[in-house]
């Protein structure tokens, strides 16, 4: 009867021969896990600050609807709370989109600034990673040349 091959020496010996270096993935892993934490938090305190813009523009809505709600004695008068309410509003509106717009500058600005330090540690790490293989494939092709 035919014996099967033990093939685990032989895949022992082929992955010898070809060493994997798994810090370069470990390092790209860390890397990214870290510009995720980064780009969290910026988009965290924007929505914290977005949430604070809305919870005020809320409260000075209500106040002013609430001050526009009462008895007038005279029929004018709910037209004058009418046009002062629109014109606070039209006010305040302005303000907080603005407010808005500050918070999306300042996301947009980090976020750039994130990706470009995160694609410049990116270069020097393939930069390294390139350089170091290259030494290994030179050293063991010496070691080869003079095995010889």
């Amino acid at each position: 009867m035919a014996k099967t091959q033990d093939f685990t020496a032989i895949m022992k010996d082929l992955m010898g021969a070809f060493p994997v270096d798994t810090s370069a993935v470990e390092n790209a892993f860390k890397s990214t896990a870290s510009l995720n934490e980064k780009l969290s938090g910026v988009a965290l305190e924007a929505a914290e600050k977005s949430a604070e813009i809305s919870n005020k523009w809320t409260k000075e809505t209500l106040a002013k609807l609430s001050e526009m709600s009462k008895a007038k004695a005279e029929p004018a008068d709910y037209a004058k709370a009418a046009t002062d309410f629109a014109s606070a509003s039209a006010e305040v509106a302005a303000e907080n989109l603005a407010a808005f717009a500050e918070i999306a500058k300042k996301v947009q600005s980090e976020t750039v600034e994130l990706l470009m330090a995160a694609g410049k540690e990116a270069a020097e790490e393939t930069t390294a990673a390139v350089k170091k293989a290259t030494n290994e494939v030179t050293a063991a092709a010496k070691k080869a040349t003079a095995a010889k």
